[in-house]
């Protein structure tokens, strides 16, 4: 069987939802996938996100809707998602859509031709498949962040942030299980578990355009990022990644 998941976290995205359900949809079924699966992880939300998922299970059977027990951030229901999925690869992409999501067969073609278990999307790579930038200052703010990622962690890679990867059904298990982090930190993290456990991890620029909001503060989150990041080699240290 050739599978596939997709999983989509989603906090107060009504607006935006039923139109990333469609063309996620339309685009699965147009593959070669012998059986698929989308899974929206609500976390929380406030507004009518629960309600748009529902009645899209009406008409689309492989839509599956996991809520997680209050508001728990971002790298949580990323957690909860990959690891309810039941795919042979499992791909997580942001509610927004700002990587499309027909870049998938990007990073699969990637996981084939290097065998790689781990394949994220790059806005770093080359910038000139950015169709919408975001402001200067937060751009500005990214590199710093990824320079930090890079002095704190050791992970090579020119853009850990992108919410767009790619893992197989073995990697997603055996890194999910072990991750801590809960919030916007959590990418360096899944990075982090992956090479010290031994998946190939290969990066993969992709085409992106930036999105009205977004939920995360350049201020607030930045610091919460950094500190996240910093408690990776504290969990390092713990064990958690054995």
């Amino acid at each position: 069987m050739n599978t596939l998941s997709i999983v989509i976290p989603a906090y107060n995205e009504e607006a935006r939802l039923p139109a990333t359900i469609e063309r996620v949809a339309e685009f699965l079924a147009q593959g070669p996938w012998d059986a698929t699966e989308i899974l929206v992880v609500d976390d929380g939300s406030r507004d009518g996100t629960v309600r748009a998922v529902q009645e899209y299970q009406k008409k689309l059977p492989g839509l599956r809707l996991l809520r997680n027990p209050g508001n728990r951030g971002k790298g949580y229901s990323v957690r909860h998602g990959m690891l309810e999925a039941r795919g042979q690869w499992v791909l997580f992409s942001d509610a927004d859509l700002s990587a499309p999501i027909e870049e998938m067969a990007k990073l699969m073609e990637a996981a084939r031709r290097e065998g790689a278990q781990v394949v994220i999307g790059s806005r770093a790579l080359d910038r000139s498949l950015i169709g919408v930038h975001q402001t200067g200052f937060r751009e500005w703010a990214g590199r710093i962040f990824n320079l930090c990622v890079r002095l704190i962690v050791r992970l090579p890679f020119a853009d850990t942030q992108c919410g767009f990867k790619l893992f197989s059904a073995k990697a997603a298990s055996e890194i999910f299980r072990r991750a801590q982090v809960d919030r916007w930190g959590f990418d360096p993290e899944l990075l982090f578990i992956a090479r010290k456990l031994g998946f190939k991890t290969v990066e993969v620029p992709v085409r992106w355009n930036h999105a009205e909001g977004a939920k995360i503060s350049v201020f607030r989150d930045s610091a919460r990022m950094f500190y996240d990041v910093a408690r990776v080699r504290w969990f390092q240290f713990k064990g958690f990644y054995k």
